[in-house]
């Protein structure tokens, strides 16, 4: 069944494409959400007419789109996780965590347009952010060990804390043994 996309839906085309979807998927899902419309000869030739008189405005588009891709091609994400003794995460880190990030840094992207295969384990993976069907941005995103950072530290302090103490329990024993 072919199908007129209303609206871009990741995975499976952009707005104004003609796709083939099953049947079922179309009629029970597409349709009725307004998501897309039947690609009737008619219909096609009602787009045809729509994208040449909008032209201009898709070249906006897409120009708007690429300057919000120049912003994002410099970034590189680094995401603490929580990691048991093996290894593995505590859950995964996905599109959601990646759009958090990107918000603390000022950059406002929509979860939505992110794809990323969710990483259940420490390391370096890739998520795609699409802002046009022609724009794509990949953001390395590099998952640590939230608790590896913290035992460093912990240890730093330990060290200077135990420097100071010795010498107190020193002055003090001899003070002890005088009186």
């Amino acid at each position: 069944m072919e199908i007129i996309l209303k609206e871009d839906i990741i995975g499976l085309g952009y707005k104004n494409d003609i796709v083939n979807v099953k049947s079922g998927y179309g009629r029970n899902y597409l349709i009725p959400q307004g998501k897309g419309v039947i690609a009737s000869p008619m219909a096609k030739k009602i787009l045809a007419e729509n994208l040449k008189q909008q032209a201009h405005k898709l070249a906006a588009i897409k120009a708007d789109a690429e300057k919000k891709a120049e912003t994002l091609k410099d970034v590189a994400l680094t995401i603490a996780a929580k990691v048991s003794a093996t290894g593995q995460l505590y859950g995964s880190v996905g599109a959601n965590q990646v759009a958090e990030e990107l918000k603390k840094l000022g950059k406002e992207v929509d979860r939505k347009i992110i794809t990323m295969k969710e990483a259940k384990q420490v390391g370096d993976f890739v998520a795609l952010v699409h802002f046009h069907k022609e724009v794509t941005v990949e953001v390395p995103v590099k998952v640590i060990a939230e608790n590896a950072p913290v035992e460093e530290k912990k240890e730093e302090v330990a060290v200077v804390a135990e420097a100071p103490v010795e010498e107190a329990a020193v002055e003090e024993a001899p003070a002890t043994v005088e009186e």
